[in-house]
C-alpha cells in the first residue's frame, strides 16, 4: 500500500511538471459550467469521467413505460435486478456483481443510501418526475466523488429548468393480470377473479411554471397494487398470489432561483408514504404489515464563477428522514433514521490543460431503532462519516484526458485513502478508449454491526470491505447509426459481508474474498433508411459475461463457487420501430424487447439452483395530438414461469394501458 500511494503522488507531481513546460493564459470555458446541459440541468459534479457511463433520458423513460426504476434499468441498460415480486416489493439492483448496498444511489447528486441497511427504496420516486438517470459503472467515482460506490453510481435527476410559462400534465395507467382457476391452500379450486383485470393503478400529476429568473415544479403520485396474479408453486400447482397488496403516494417540489453571474439556488423536497403487506414467503398468503414514511429536503447553491472566472463552486445541505414500522403481530419493529449531509465541491481551471477539483462531504447519522442494541440506552446510535478529495484532470492533448484522484474517508475511528487513476483517449471522434485502476472500499452498515432481533444478531467485530479493481473499454460511434460499447473489467473485494445462519441464528460474517471477471458488451444499430410512415428502426443487443468466485475458508478458484444470484450469461435485445402519422405527423413507436439469464444459485454453497429464464415485452406508444399520448405494454408476453429471488414467484403475462397529458401555456 505504501508504494502504491507513493506512485500515486508522483503521478500528481508529473501533471504539474508537464504543465510547467507550456505557459498558457487562464480562461474560463462553458464546459466547466456545472448545470447547463442541452437546455436542462445537470446537478453537481464534474462533466468529465473516464468511466463507463450510460444515460437514460426522459424520452426513453416514456417509451419504455416501465413500472418502476429497477424495471427501467433492467430493460434499457440490462442491469441485473433481483426482486421479491412486482410493484412495491423489495428490488435489488446489481452493477458488476455488487448489489444496491454497494452501489451509491444519488438524487440530484446527493447520496441517499440508508445508513442503517445500505439499501434504497426505489418506490419512493415515481418515474413521471424523473428527467434522466445517469449510471456510472465501476468503483471510485470521480464524477461526483461519493463514498461507497463499490459497484458504481446511479444518479437520479429530477430537477429541470422549466420553459417560460405554465405547464400542466399527468398520466394514468392500469395493470391487468390474466384471471383463471387456481388451487386454494385448503385443497379446493378457486374461480377466476375478474377483479385481477384492474389489479394495479398509477396516477401522477404535475404543474410547473417557468420565468427568466426562476422556475417551479410540483409532482404528486399515487399507486394501488393488489399484486394478485397466478403462478405455479414448487409442486407445479396453479396458485393465486395474495397478501401482497401495496398502497403508496408521494409528492415532490423543486424551485430554481437564478442570480447574476448565473449563480443558482435550487431547493427540493419530497414526501413518501407506503402501506404494504409483506409476504412471509413467496408461496404463502401470510404477511406482515409495513408502513414507510420518508422525507428529503435539500438546498443547493451553485456558482459557475466563484470569485474568479476560473473557479466554480457548489454547496449542498440536505436532510433525509425515514421511519419504517414493521408489525409482526407482537411488538412492532420501529426504525427512525435521520441523515444530515453537507457537500462542498470546488473546481479550479488552472489553464486550458489542467483542472483541479477538490472538496469534501460530511454525513451525520441518527438511528433510533427497536432492533439496535441490547438495552434501552443502546437503541440510539450516532454516526459521523465523511471525507475530503482532490482530483486533477489533465489534457496533454485535445483527445487525451488523464485523471488522478484521491479521497480520504472516515467513520470517526479510522481514515482510509481511496485512490484512482483513469485515462480517456478519443481517436478521430469515432473511438474512445477508457482505462481505470481503483481501490474499492466500504464501511459496514449499522444493521450489520448492531442489529438485534429474535433469530438475528449483528456483528460489531466486522471488518471493512476492501479491494481493488480495473477496467478497460472502448466506445465506438459512427455517424449516429452505429454505437458499440465493450468493457472488460476485473475486481475483487476481501472481507465481503454476508448474513448466514451457520451458528443457528442469522449473523453477518466477513466471508473472505469475492472475485469478479466480466465482459460487458452493447451494440446499437440505427438502420439508415425510412419506410413511410416508419422512421429509422433501431436494433439493440447486449451481452454480459460475468464470472464470479467466492473464496472463503478453504475455497479456491478451482472450486468454482459462484457468488449467489450471479448468472454467467445475460443476454438482451430490443427492436424499436418509430413512426409519424401521415396526416398529423405525430410520433409513435412499437418496441419489442427480451432478456435471458442463465443458471443462478441462491446460496454460497451453490446447491439451490434457479433455472434459466427468458422474458419478452412489447410496448406501444402513440401521440394522439399535441396534448395527449396513449400507451400499452404487454409484460412477459410468453407467460414465462420464473423466480427472481428464491421461492418468490414473479407474475406471468400482464397488460398495462395508460394515457399521458401535457399542456403548455406560454
Amino acid at each position: 500500500m505504501k508504494y502504491k500511494l507513493i506512485l500515486f503522488l508522483l503521478f500528481f507531481l508529473l501533471l504539474f511538471s508537464l504543465d510547467a513546460l507550456e505557459e498558457e493564459e487562464n480562461e474560463y470555458t462553458d464546459d466547466d459550467h456545472l448545470f447547463y446541459e442541452s437546455g436542462g440541468i445537470t446537478i453537481v459534479g464534474s462533466r468529465e469521467t473516464t468511466q463507463h457511463i450510460e444515460i437514460i433520458d426522459r424520452e426513453t423513460i416514456e417509451k419504455t413505460q416501465a413500472r418502476d426504476i429497477p424495471s427501467l434499468l433492467e430493460e434499457t441498460l440490462g442491469l441485473g435486478v433481483t426482486r421479491y415480486g412486482p410493484y412495491g416489493n423489495q428490488a435489488d439492483i446489481n452493477i458488476r456483481g455488487f448489489n444496491t448496498k454497494r452501489t451509491a444511489i444519488l438524487i440530484n447528486g446527493i447520496p441517499v443510501n440508508s445508513s442503517a441497511s445500505g439499501d434504497f427504496d426505489f418506490n419512493s420516486i415515481d418515474l413521471s418526475s424523473i428527467e434522466k438517470i445517469e449510471v456510472i459503472h465501476g468503483c471510485s467515482d470521480t464524477k461526483y466523488n461519493v463514498s461507497g460506490a463499490v459497484g458504481g453510481v446511479i444518479n437520479i435527476i429530477t430537477v429541470k429548468k422549466q420553459n417560460i410559462g405554465w405547464n400542466f400534465g399527468g398520466g394514468f395507467s392500469n395493470t391487468s393480470y390474466l384471471p383463471g382457476q387456481y388451487n386454494t391452500q385448503y385443497g379446493g379450486v378457486g374461480k377466476p377473479q375478474w377483479r385481477d383485470l384492474a389489479d394495479a393503478q398509477n396516477l401522477n400529476l404535475f404543474g410547473a411554471y417557468g420565468a427568466e429568473k426562476y422556475s417551479l415544479r410540483f409532482d404528486i403520485f399515487g399507486n394501488r397494487a393488489g399484486n394478485n396474479f397466478l403462478y405455479q408453486d414448487e409442486y407445479e400447482y396453479a396458485r393465486r398470489k395474495e397478501g401482497n397488496e401495496i398502497y403508496d403516494a408521494g409528492a415532490s417540489i423543486s424551485l430554481i432561483n437564478t442570480f447574476k453571474n448565473d449563480s443558482k439556488l435550487i431547493t427540493t423536497g419530497t414526501f413518501y408514504y407506503g402501506d404494504k403487506n409483506i409476504p412471509v414467503s413467496g408461496f404463502t398468503s401470510e404477511h406482515v404489515k409495513q408502513k414507510d414514511i420518508s422525507t428529503k429536503e435539500n438546498i443547493l447553491f451553485e456558482m459557475p464563477r466563484a470569485f474568479h472566472d476560473n473557479f466554480s463552486m457548489e454547496l449542498s445541505l440536505g436532510h433525509n428522514w425515514k421511519k419504517l414500522t414493521y408489525d409482526q403481530g407482537n411488538e412492532p419493529s420501529i426504525h427512525n433514521e435521520h441523515n444530515i449531509s453537507f457537500i462542498n465541491r470546488w473546481s479550479w481551471q488552472t489553464n486550458s490543460k489542467i483542472t483541479l477539483r477538490f472538496g469534501g462531504d460530511y454525513n451525520f447519522i441518527y438511528l433510533d431503532s427497536t432492533n439496535l442494541g441490547h438495552q434501552e440506552s443502546q437503541k440510539i446510535h450516532l454516526g459521523n462519516r465523511g471525507g475530503l478529495y482532490l482530483s486533477a484532470e489533465y489534457l496533454p492533448l485535445k483527445q487525451l484526458l488523464l485523471i488522478a484522484s484521491i479521497k480520504g474517508i472516515t467513520d470517526g475511528r479510522e481514515v482510509v485513502p481511496i485512490p484512482k487513476l483513469g485515462l480517456s483517449w478519443s481517436i478521430k471522434d469515432i473511438v474512445v478508449l477508457k482505462n481505470n485502476y481503483y481501490r474499492s472500499f466500504k464501511f459496514p452498515d449499522f444493521n450489520d454491526l448492531y442489529w438485534v432481533q429474535k433469530g438475528y444478531m449483528g456483528n460489531p467485530n466486522l471488518k471493512n470491505e476492501d479491494g481493488w479493481g480495473a477496467d478497460i473499454g472502448a466506445d465506438i460511434s459512427i455517424k449516429n447509426f452505429l454505437k458499440i460499447n465493450s468493457v472488460f473489467y476485473w475486481q475483487w473485494i476481501q472481507n465481503s459481508i454476508h448474513w448466514n445462519n451457520s451458528s443457528g441464528a442469522w449473523k453477518p460474517e466477513n466471508y473472505g474474498t469475492g472475485a469478479f471477471l466480466g465482459f460487458d458488451n452493447k451494440f446499437e444499430f440505427t438502420i439508415p433508411y425510412k419506410f413511410e410512415p416508419f422512421e429509422k428502426p433501431v436494433i439493440s443487443i447486449s451481452w454480459l459475461l460475468q464470472l464470479s468466485w467466492l473464496l472463503s475458508g478453504n475455497l479456491e478458484f478451482a472450486d468454482n463457487k459462484r457468488i449467489p444470484y450471479m448468472p454467467v450469461h445475460t443476454l438482451g435485445f430490443s427492436l424499436e420501430l418509430p413512426w409519424k402519422t401521415i396526416k398529423k405527423n405525430l410520433p409513435g413507436s412499437l418496441n419489442l424487447s427480451g432478456r435471458f439469464e442463465t443458471v443462478r444459485y441462491a446460496d454460497t454453497a451453490n446447491i439451490s439452483e434457479l433455472k434459466p429464464y427468458f422474458i419478452m415485452n412489447i410496448t406501444y406508444n402513440q401521440k394522439v395530438n399535441n396534448f395527449i399520448a396513449v400507451f400499452a405494454k404487454i409484460n412477459n408476453v410468453l407467460n414465462t414461469n420464473y423466480v427472481s429471488f428464491a421461492e418468490y414467484p414473479m407474475p406471468g403475462i400482464s397488460l398495462i394501458l395508460g394515457i399521458r397529458l401535457n399542456l403548455e401555456v406560454k
